[in-house]
């Protein structure tokens, strides 16, 4: 069955004018010579992305989109009409956002975050920025300290609203966040908290004692590439500790008054040192 939106292998079965005839013995797809692969022959199988032409024919094509269909992605508005906007794939087709789908409503240059599905009459690729409309609401397969991907979808007071393994929708607060994150961005995150109603809270740093680990690791590895010393210490400011190490000073914290209690730094309120012993 040839799934439209998505990557499909497809037998080449014959030549025509205009193309090549792909099918997966039931329904036919036109590939444009212009995407087929060189030295193609009859009854190859083709990787191909499949979707319907505005004139309602099945068409595929070799390129890779930005998204495929049940996936969230971050596209750009490039068009549009009284019924709705038109978003770039990154292919010769775009995708129709209409004007019910969109949480508010889309300007040409802008970019937003969407999600793919099917139009249930046309079949046609559609998209809504209506987020939590298509999100799973149960996180019953998610556990307190996994690692995710998210894509981040918006800021508000609170914090960053995230899309969590293309799957769930988590939040990233705003005073555990110390880098300048935008709609769009992608990162590595960790589940900190999965509350009441399957909330989930998010954190971008490793959480519990395999954090410290890998911390006391990062700030060992750090002193030896800075001739044993870092001109961070207790007194530091978040923002600094931040720029150089990528952490929160809270992490940092703990991390260094573990290898302090090991013996292996010095510790004062601007700099932490490598023990004598130490030293490498």
């Amino acid at each position: 069955m040839i799934e439209i939106g998505k990557f499909n292998e497809l037998r080449f079965i014959k030549k025509t004018e205009n193309g090549l005839i792909l099918t997966d013995g039931e329904r036919e797809v036109q590939l444009p010579y212009v995407y087929a692969p060189e030295g193609a022959e009859i009854g190859d199988n083709l990787h191909v992305f499949v979707y319907i032409h505005s004139d309602g024919r099945l068409m595929a094509t070799t390129e890779t989109p930005l998204a495929q269909v049940d996936e969230f992605a971050y596209l750009e508005v490039v068009d549009e009409n009284e019924n709705g906007v038109f978003m770039d794939m990154g292919i010769g087709k775009d995708v129709f956002v209409p004007s019910r789908e969109q949480k508010r409503p889309m300007k040409i240059g802008q970019k937003y975050v969407v999600y793919l599905y099917n139009d249930e009459k046309t079949e046609r690729i559609t998209a809504s920025s209506l987020l939590s409309d298509f999100v799973d609401q149960d996180a019953h397969d998610l556990e307190e300290g996994d690692e995710v991907r998210l894509l981040i979808t918006e800021e508000s007071d609170l914090g960053y609203s995230a899309i969590i393994n293309q799957q769930f929708m988590g939040l990233l607060y705003r005073n555990e966040v110390f880098e300048d994150l935008k709609p769009g961005d992608k990162r590595r995150g960790f589940v900190k908290k999965i509350r009441e109603g399957n909330k989930i809270d998010l954190s971008l740093q490793v959480i519990g004692f395999r954090h410290i680990l890998d911390l006391k690791d990062v700030l060992l590895a750090k002193l030896e590439e800075n001739k044993g010393s870092i001109l961070l210490g207790d007194k530091s400011s978040p923002e600094d500790i931040y720029n150089q190490l990528k952490i929160s000073k809270k992490a940092f914290k703990k991390a260094a008054g573990s290898l302090y209690k090991e013996r292996l730094i010095e510790v004062s309120d601007h700099e932490i040192k490598l023990a004598p012993k130490a030293k490498s």
